[in-house]
């Protein structure tokens, strides 16, 4: 099949948001025509970040402001995935969580217990954690570095909610969850387990949350490394666009079989095929 008849077949179209459908606080327009032109025509959308530095309220306000009109249920970030891994195969594990306050709500809100306050102070000096998770934190300081690496230390688990390195914006790139998690690692050691895009849980959660098989899914993202490798790891159609982190030099250096199954200069290339 050609690009434009593999498009049309799928139900399902999965949006990476930072540099694939908007840069920081301005939105790419065709994007959010594109988005309003798939709910017209009967397709399902849903937006997956793996930026777990802002809560899914603070996400639903943003979308809806930059004009992409968000649905109940359309929206998943890495620390959804990463909380829900917690509340079920680490049910009342203690945690010590690096990140921002809004990830600190989305965790409270999920039941996962912390032994640190929303500023990721210990809430008792002698608390130790059973899991340490580390994300993209804004509000990062060196105490809760330290504090981080010296519960790794001490024997807890270590987790990430996702591997990015850089975070794209409007003025350009700025450190990410992946460049503060090989800080933890230079300091201890011990590389995380990760979450979010590209790692199986992702796939199993959207799966389960929006019951749409993976064969009749396609994702759009600007990161060969997570939302691409999504798709090939996990049989979901992967478009890159490259309006965000990867260029075509970086597809030319990916081995073949991982690869996107198309290359787009932005998504007003999938609106032409789809809608002419």
């Amino acid at each position: 099949m050609n690009p434009k008849e593999i498009l049309a077949a799928k139900q399902l179209f999965i949006f990476d948001m930072d540099g694939t459908i908007y840069l920081g606080g301005v939105p790419f327009p065709f994007a959010v025509s594109f988005i309003g032109k798939l709910r017209e025509n009967g397709k399902r959308v849903l937006f997956f970040t793996n930026n777990a530095s802002h809560s899914k309220t603070y996400y639903y306000a943003k979308l809806a402001r930059l004009g992409f009109d968000p649905r109940e249920g359309e929206i998943m970030t890495s620390g959804d995935v990463t909380a829900a891994f917690l509340t079920r195969n680490r049910q009342g594990k203690k945690v010590y969580l690096l990140g921002t306050p809004e990830l600190w709500d989305e965790f409270s809100r999920a039941g996962v217990p912390m032994i640190c306050d929303r500023k990721g102070e210990l809430t008792d000096p002698d608390a130790r954690a059973d899991v340490v998770v580390t994300s993209f934190d804004t509000t990062l300081t060196y105490e809760k570095l330290s504090i981080a690496c010296e519960n790794i230390r001490a024997g807890a688990e270590y987790l990430c909610t996702h591997p990015d390195f850089n975070c794209p914006t409007e003025t350009g790139f700025i450190p990410d969850s992946g460049a503060i998690a090989a800080a933890v690692t230079a300091s201890t050691g011990v590389t995380p387990t990760y979450f979010g895009k590209p790692y199986p849980e992702t796939a199993e959660m959207i799966c389960e949350i929006t019951g749409v098989d993976r064969a009749d899914m396609c994702i759009f993202g600007d990161r060969i490394y997570t939302d691409i490798a999504t798709g090939k790891r996990h049989g979901i159609t992967a478009a890159l666009v490259l309006t965000g982190e990867s260029t075509m030099a970086d597809v030319e250096a990916t081995e073949e079989s991982m690869r996107p199954d198309m290359v787009l200069e932005s998504l007003a290339e999938a609106d032409a095929l789809l809608f002419g």
